[in-house]
């Protein structure tokens, strides 16, 4: 590629009907970057979902195997993207280029994974009940079903993951995998970075013979195009990560639709840590270096930071607080993902400071530069946090408040004040765990995620990952969208009753000539 394109890509075409152009400015070099990026009009926006409806009924009929192929040359382009791929995501972010390539290898693996996905084909949970004509009192009729594709999504690409969240990130590697097309709204904040992977994706497409119109990208706002691009009658299924306002307002959009349609929102949480009694005594010091390291990883903008650490009075608590404040102290601030992120963070973090009972523990020794966010770590008790609900609310950026319960009557109320979260994190000795049985039961029921002496930043692209959890996490708490159970949201079951064989799906016909493995008359079996 010689050179980025600020046009919309829709399908294998470039597009720029529109003078209204969008400009990045660099949070570290505190400039504009190179290039201009036209805003897309109402008539591309609907040429780009019409086309995509279009390419469906062409995409839906391709194999795993063919999709596996797409998926593949899509990571594969990337790569070929090479270091000018690299060095705008840095430019556009902010974050350090080891981290930048870290994600690019997070990107390109998930591509990959959900490539053997799709080529494998059991995610289809494919189920059949054979007939039974002599069945009394009234024959069973032969009922075969299976999760099929959707239709076109839409996905908004994550502030603070540009390329693992983002244009080939996990929500459009799942869409293509269970087989739909994709329409991207472009973040802002990463046009430059958006336009190279969406050319990637586009010569991926070309390569393995994909139709016109599978993939497209737009340029443009939130509030203009993406509520337009929620509110097309064509949009099947959007997937979101961002804020909780801008994912509830796209949830009630699409409620509010003729065609209701679902809305996959992540929208950040405050991921609470249970701090029990023998862990801190045992290993407070280690726990306080362990959590100063998560709370200020990617200077705090993780949906999975830690920003609520809980725990009863008593000097282990202290100690712990004390520890993890020198902590705090040593780490210098650093750029934020954008001068509105720093705003926010530096305004929410001064309102929490500023609520009666909320203590300053800690901040970093180093005053911040321009765009950098200063770590800070605060304190307040149990009784004050029950009667202060944004104490509840996430402070995004590289902030924790610990909470003193008074007893342990205390802490269970102030556990019952939670509301859903991705994930929440148990920090005892196994010894310990039955006396805290009520609390983590408790726990288990807000969140989709519940570790065991651990940080949750740092989520695992697996079969097993569950990255959602319930409102206000998620807008649905039943899905994920990291690992390979994240098809699941693009997917629908679809039924064939009494259906000629020869006319049923390869997945459904009795040889099974794809090899997946299916449920027949209740048994799992190939």
């Amino acid at each position: 590629m010689k050179k980025m394109d600020g046009r919309n890509l829709i399908g294998y075409q470039y597009s720029a009907m529109a003078d209204d152009i969008l400009e990045v400015l660099s949070p570290v070099l505190k400039e504009t970057l190179e290039g201009q990026f036209h805003i897309a009009t109402v008539e591309e926006t609907d040429k780009a979902m019409q086309m995509a409806t279009e390419a469906f009924e062409i995409f839906k009929k391709t194999t795993g195997a063919q999709r596996a192929s797409f998926l593949n040359a899509i990571a594969d382009e990337i790569m070929n993207l090479g270091d000018i791929l690299i060095s705008r995501a840095v430019e556009e972010s902010g974050l350090p280029e080891g981290r930048i390539i870290g994600e690019r290898g997070r990107t390109v693996n998930q591509l990959r994974l959900f490539a053997k996905v799709a080529e494998e084909g059991s995610w289809v949970d494919a189920a059949i009940d054979l007939a039974q004509p002599n069945r009394e009192p009234i024959p069973k009729p032969d009922i075969r079903r299976m999760l099929v594709p959707i239709g076109p999504v839409v996905v908004f690409t994550a502030s603070n993951f540009p390329l693992a969240f983002s244009t080939a990130g996990g929500d459009t590697a799942s869409a293509f995998a269970a087989g739909n097309p994709v329409i991207v709204k472009a973040h802002e904040s990463h046009l430059g970075t958006n336009a190279y992977v969406a050319f990637a994706i586009q010569q991926a497409a070309l390569k393995t013979g994909m139709p016109n119109g599978i993939f497209s990208s737009l340029n443009g706002t939130g509030p203009g195009l993406g509520q337009r691009l929620a509110k097309h009658p064509l949009t099947k299924a959007i997937a979101f990560t961002g804020s909780f306002g801008a994912g509830k307002a796209l949830f009630d959009v699409a409620a509010q639709r003729e065609e209701p349609i679902p809305v996959f929102a992540e929208m950040g949480s405050i991921n609470p840590v249970l701090l029990c009694e023998d862990a801190l005594k045992n290993r407070g010091t280690t726990i306080a270096k362990q959590y100063a390291g998560s709370v200020t990883l990617g200077v705090g903008q993780f949906c999975t930071n830690p920003g609520l650490l809980i725990g009863t009075e008593s000097p282990e608590l202290d100690h712990f607080i004390n520890e993890l404040s020198n902590q705090i102290k040593d780490i210098a601030p650093s750029v934020m993902l954008n001068e509105g992120i720093c705003m926010n963070y530096e305004r929410n973090k001064n309102h929490i400071l500023n609520l009666a009972g909320v203590q300053l523990e800690s901040q970093s020794g180093n005053s911040p530069k321009e765009n950098e966010g200063r770590p800070a770590v605060a304190s307040v008790s149990g009784t004050a946090f029950l009667q202060e609900p944004a104490l509840c609310e996430e402070i995004f950026g590289p902030f924790a408040l610990v909470v003193k319960c008074e007893t342990e009557v205390v802490l269970s109320e102030v556990i019952d004040k939670l509301k859903g979260q991705l994930t929440a994190t148990i920090m005892a000795e196994e010894s310990e765990m039955e006396k805290y049985e009520s609390l983590i039961n408790k726990l288990q029921t807000r969140v989709g995620r519940i570790l065991f002496n651990g940080v949750p930043t740092g989520v695992e692209v697996c079969h097993s990952m569950q990255h959602g959890g319930p409102f206000p996490a998620t807008t649905d708490a039943r899905f994920t969208s990291v690992g390979t159970a994240a098809i699941n949201r693009f997917a629908r079951p679809l039924a064939f009753q009494n259906w000629p064989k020869g006319l049923l799906p390869d997945e459904l016909k009795d040889e099974n000539p794809l090899g997946i493995w299916r449920t027949i008359d209740g048994v799992f079996t190939k």
